[in-house]
């Protein structure tokens, strides 16, 4: 599996870098099909997504040429949604798991088969990515991509390099947040950490030189040692990364690349004239890849089909890249963004970067069981 999603990873990445890749020739921009027309169903949708994930005025335009409500509500974790799927009906028709739960997810039958002859926009998705979650979902059958990026420290540059002082900033920007001899420092601007053990064990697994996605409880033990060393430096448990750091909550953190862009973005709104920024630490960092899926229990398959399609425009995709600074799968969309997006190396990174991006892997339930007992165990500090 991981083979199969690093091809994925690096197609994708060096597709939006370059605009183009060898050895699959992305599909030429094709007119974007209207949505499919408005059904016998109910005219609602329950959609579950991410917190800030979203461009604005997106759900307002479906709904205004559907007339189909949609109920958008938020998960802050993929424990969460997870949580919610195994229990059963959900009450909601999409859902937007990550790709570390989505293949055992798909395994055990928590979504339904897509009818791609309602999703008229399919042929704009980007084939390499497509080709890369057959390992996670044989046949394409049932996940679209939403966006993805990749999970590295971001910072406050203006108020790390007062904390430092005179310190150099390290070569790995993993010291940062996993190393002391630069947490002692920068806990009094404050450290913040995602608040989910699939977020941090990982990085911390890759960064003592394990395989970010094992399942042996022993190397779980081992990252959650080498964090323990910290703990005392670490001011946050974040489920709101954007704000903590758009407000100056922390000046280092371990989070998404969307999100802290987001947060920079909403900093320079607010009138701050901070220096906040993503990084690209010299060791590579974690891709994730997140897509949407229709539940077992959906009540409106058919508006789900119809929102889907609408999602996968070139217009939509590019509105995505735009406004939240994730990568989208959407290969039509590409011709159609901003040009400082493409060109934002912390968004597309570049081929040279690419080659140190960590494919995401699959944990078994025993693996993410004690994942979970070796982060809370370092959360409580003990």
């Amino acid at each position: 599996m991981k083979k199969y999603l690093w091809t994925f990873a690096l197609s994708a990445i060096v597709l939006a870098a370059c605009g183009k890749k060898e050895e699959a020739p992305a599909p030429a921009p094709v007119a974007s099909a209207p949505a499919a027309p408005v059904n016998t169903e109910e005219k609602v949708l329950n959609i579950y997504n991410w917190p800030d994930y979203v461009p604005e005025g997106l759900i307002a335009a479906f709904e205004k040429e559907t007339g189909i409500k949609v109920n958008y509500d938020t998960f802050e974790t993929n424990e969460a949604l997870n949580a919610k799927l195994v229990a059963g009906n959900t009450g909601y028709d999409i859902v937007v798991p990550g790709t570390s739960f989505s293949p055992a997810q798909t395994e055990a039958g928590f979504f339904q088969p897509l009818d791609k002859s309602k999703l008229k926009n399919y042929a704009n998705l980007d084939p390499a990515i497509m080709m890369g979650l057959v390992k996670a979902d044989p046949g394409n059958a049932h996940l679209v991509p939403w966006a993805w990026g990749f999970t590295t420290v971001g910072i406050n540059r203006t108020k790390v390099e007062k904390a430092l002082g005179k310190m150099p900033m390290p070569e790995n920007a993993w010291d940062l947040v996993f190393k002391p001899e630069y947490t002692s420092k920068l806990k009094s601007c404050g450290i913040a950490y995602l608040d989910s053990p699939t977020e941090i064990i990982p990085p911390a697994l890759h960064y003592i030189g394990k395989d970010a996605y094992s399942n042996e409880p022993a190397d779980h033990k081992a990252a959650a040692e080498m964090l323990a060393k910290v703990r005392k430096d670490v001011r946050i448990f974040s489920s709101t990364m954007i704000d903590d750091i758009a407000g100056g909550k922390a000046c280092a953190v371990v989070g998404w690349s969307g999100d802290i862009n987001i947060a920079a973005g909403r900093a320079k709104e607010n009138g701050s004239k901070d220096v906040i920024e993503a990084l690209l630490p010299s060791t590579g960092a974690l891709v994730f890849y997140d897509t949407m899926a229709i539940t077992k229990d959906a009540k409106h398959p058919n508006n789900a089909h119809a929102f889907i399609d609408f999602y996968l425009r070139a217009e939509s995709g590019a509105q995505v890249s735009d406004e939240l600074s994730y990568p989208t799968g959407n290969a039509a969309a590409l011709a159609k963004m901003k040009p400082e997006v493409a060109a934002n190396k912390t968004i597309f990174v570049d081929a040279e970067f690419a080659k140190k991006l960590v494919a995401p892997g699959k944990f078994t339930n025993e693996g993410r069981e004690s994942i979970s007992n070796a982060y809370n165990a370092f959360k409580k500090g003990k």
